[in-house]
């Protein structure tokens, strides 16, 4: 026997966050909603947010995208940093 999917809109998802953030249990959530406890997780990581030092808020997406920036930002900075040591002459002192 096939299960149905049942797809949830972002509000709905956004508001459960919401709850769990303000105190109340996945289990509880779960339970009340009729969500698998695998979704709440899921959707826990996906948005639930950090407020930065300048009152700036992100999401855990945000924050992923950043980060998988960074890392490409680096990778091209030690590129960068090889090509000088290549092309830029070097005197015999050295």
């Amino acid at each position: 026997m096939a299960t149905k999917k049942t797809r949830y809109d972002e509000d709905f998802k956004k508001s459960l966050v919401s709850l769990y953030n303000n105190g109340k249990t996945q289990t509880s959530l779960c339970q009340e909603y009729g969500i698998s406890a695998t979704a709440l997780g899921k959707w826990i990581k996906q948005y639930s947010t950090v407020e930065t030092e300048d009152g700036e808020v992100l999401t855990a997406k945000q924050i992923k995208e950043m980060q998988k920036r960074m890392a490409q930002l680096e990778e091209e900075n030690l590129i960068l940093k090889k090509a000088i040591a290549i092309f830029t002459p070097h005197s015999q002192n050295d």
